[in-house]
Parts: structure tokens; sequence; C-alpha cells
């Protein structure tokens, strides 16, 4: 495992006095350009020569747009920035797994900056980048640890989408700029590093619909970030009033974490199900926009020892799909400090799998990946919030030190 740390910062932290451009949409860039006094006839254009700037060629400063006006490069120096989230921390699993420990500029004198992680999965036929759409999450599954975790807000937009800008500029993935000297990851030639989204970071999708569904389509706009929709995928506990809307408005793959068949184990395990059971969840799944056998609604499926995993359990997994054009994503419990939950036993995982392709579904048991750097499903922020803990133990611990965390 490499480990790049930054040193916690425990001191206040200035509010940033320009606003950055990077993570906008289409809309928030023409109202930034007519804040600016940029004549109402040239908008469209200029942003549009923006947008392709900041999101095809991953530009950093705006001396580089070349053919943008000078006098308008430098008017959108004086008042903004193409900065990004600072990078505080990375960490590289022996299996190739990157995560992020991801700062967001402060929003006020008294923010630190709201912090995140994303995890990077290559794959040789792919590259896949967890991102995080809450910061916390206000869910309580009581298999995963990140629900531990207090919700504090959710993510904007230009915040989801900037995980993705981070990712490309650590990887080397944007088209002509120079790639990291420090240990990034580039890409093969004509490849893309970061070729597929999965909203499966902290937090709860479909509790910030709007800035999610506006993020995916800054991400699969084809003149900039250039995402096919059907390599994003959001992941829900079962939010089934957006489930639809979601569908209408992203046109994005959907995944639905389940974990159980019945109504009493899936109100322990995914407290949700209390609001809306598996009934309504999987009515909200038959109907939803553009599911088809080409487009499979991923179930997925923690794998918990004596509890979820039996062979009559698998039978009545099959059961509950029927009709439904699904996939079943089986996930090994990935474990952290405190759980009760312990992980299937491997033959008992294979078995399970064995009844759900034999019953016509495709049914991949989901390789454990950054496990060694707490990456992995369910795991993250909680070493992150160790951290924190021991900053704010030590401030607490020195009186002259400002109490600013």
């Amino acid at each position: 495992m490499t480990l790049v740390d930054t040193p916690l910062a425990i001191s206040g932290v200035q509010t940033p006095t320009k606003r950055s451009l990077a993570g906008l949409t289409r809309a928030e860039l023409a109202e930034a350009l007519r804040a600016i006094a940029v004549p109402d006839r040239e908008i469209r254009m200029r942003a549009a020569q923006l947008w392709q700037w900041i999101y095809h060629h991953g530009l950093r400063d705006f001396d580089g747009m070349l053919n943008v006006a000078k006098g308008l490069r430098t008017l959108l120096a004086e008042h903004y920035t193409l900065d990004r989230p600072e990078i505080v921390t990375e960490q590289v699993s022996k299996d190739g797994t990157r995560k992020w420990l991801i700062r967001m500029a402060p929003t006020g004198p008294h923010d630190r900056g709201a912090e995140v992680e994303c995890v990077y999965i290559p794959e040789s036929d792919r590259g896949t980048l967890c991102v995080s759409s809450q910061v916390g999450c206000t869910l309580t599954c009581t298999f995963c640890h990140t629900g531990t975790q207090k919700l504090v807000r959710n993510l904007t937009t230009a915040e989801i989408v900037t995980q993705l800008i981070v990712a490309r500029d650590r990887l080397g993935d944007f088209p002509g700029l120079a790639p990291p000297n420090d240990g990034g990851l580039v890409p093969g030639e004509g490849s893309r590093a970061v070729s597929n989204i999965v909203f499966m970071g902290m937090g709860e999708p479909l509790y910030n619909f709007g800035n999610v569904t506006d993020a995916i389509g800054v991400m699969s706009d084809g003149e900039g970030l250039s995402l096919s929709r059907r390599r994003v995928t959001v992941s829900t506990s079962g939010v089934v009033p957006e489930i639809g809307p979601l569908g209408t408005a992203a046109g994005s793959m959907l995944a639905i974490s389940l974990h159980a068949t019945n109504d009493a184990l899936r109100n322990e395990l995914v407290p949700l199900n209390r609001k809306y059971p598996i009934e309504t969840l999987l009515q909200a799944c038959r109907t939803y926009p553009g599911a088809s056998n080409a487009r499979r609604i991923t179930f997925e499926y923690v794998m918990l020892k004596g509890i979820n995993d039996s062979v009559a359990e698998a039978k009545a997994l099959v059961r509950l799909l029927k009709g439904i054009p699904a996939k079943i994503n089986l996930i090994p419990f990935n474990p952290w400090p405190g759980t009760r939950y312990e992980c299937s036993d491997w033959p008992v995982i294979e078995r399970f799998s064995e009844v759900v392709f034999n019953a016509g579904y495709a049914s991949p048991v989901r390789t454990p990946r950054g496990r060694d750097i707490l990456a992995a499903c369910g795991q993250l922020k909680s070493e992150t919030e160790k951290l924190r803990a021991r900053a704010r133990l030590m401030l607490e611990q020195d009186d002259d030190v400002p109490q600013s965390l």
C-alpha cells in the first residue's frame, strides 16, 4: 500500500474569494458570464467555449483557452478560477484500487471544507470511479460502516462533478495534458482511465436528487466529459418516489441495495424498508424507464454469514425478482471494527450464486477491492473519521490552539 498524506488542517480555513467554474452546469456557466457583463449575444458561444476547455481538455487556467479573446480571459481570471477540490490523502491498494480523501472549497468563514471519499477501481476492460453524493449518510443500514456516520449535508452538483475531474487530473485522463509525475496512472493510447461512474460512495443519491441528476447531465455531455449514460449507475437503498423520475431525468442505470428477501429481515438491515417495503420497491423497479434485458437493473446483495445466505434465501430471491430484467450482484461482506456481522464462507457464496445462475440470472460475485485501505463497499470514510477524532483530541488538549474543527 502506498499512502500520500497531506497533514490534517487544524486551523481556520480562508473562504475563497473567487468562485471556481469547474463542475458547473451549462446554465450556471452562462450565469457566471452574465455576472461579469459578457453581452447576451455572446453568452451561448462563450459558455460553449468554456465548456469544452474545462470538461474536454481539463484546463486549469484561463490563459490556455486559445480561442477565447484575451480581454475575456483576463476578465475571467479576475473574477473566477478553475480550481479543483484538494486531494488531502491518496491511498493505493495492493490490487491497484485508489482511494482519495477530497476536501471541497470552504463555503463560509467557519467552514473548513467538506470532505468526502471517492474510489477508483481499475480493471482490464474498464476503470470505475465510485463517487459520493452526500457528506455522511442519513441512512443507518446496520451492515454498513459508512452509514454509522451522521449526515452533514448534500453535495452540490459541482462538488459531485469535480470528483470525476479530480480523478481524471490524477490519472492523466484528459487528452493533451501532461501526465502526473508522482505516481498517477496514465491510460493507454486511445483509452480512458475512467470509463464508468457508480454512485455508490457516501450518501443516498436519491436524497440529493436534483444535484445528482444535474451532475449526470454534466458528466454525460458529449462535448465535455462524455461518459455514456449507460455507464453511469445510481445505487439506492430504495427511495421509491424518486426511482421513476431518476430514469426519466438521468437515463442512468439503476442498482438497488436489496440484501434481504423479506420485510422482517430487510427492516433490520435497511431500516428505510419500513417506509418503502419490498413489494413497493420492486413495483418501482418493474416500471423503471428504459429497463430491459439490455439495460438490466442490478440488485446488490451483501452476503452475511448465517443471516441471508442460505439456499432457501437464494430461491426466495429468484422468486422475488421474477419478471424484472435483473442481475444480482453478490457482495462478500467487508468487515469493520465493531460490526456484529461476518462474511459468508466462500463455498456458501458459491452455492448461493449457483442457485441464482441456474434460475437464469447473472450472479457475479463482486471481488472485494481495496479492503486493505478501507475502500471496499460500506467502508468509506471510517478511517478518516478516526483521524479527525485524533486531531480533535489534540486540539482539546491544547488551549492555545483555536477550536476550529
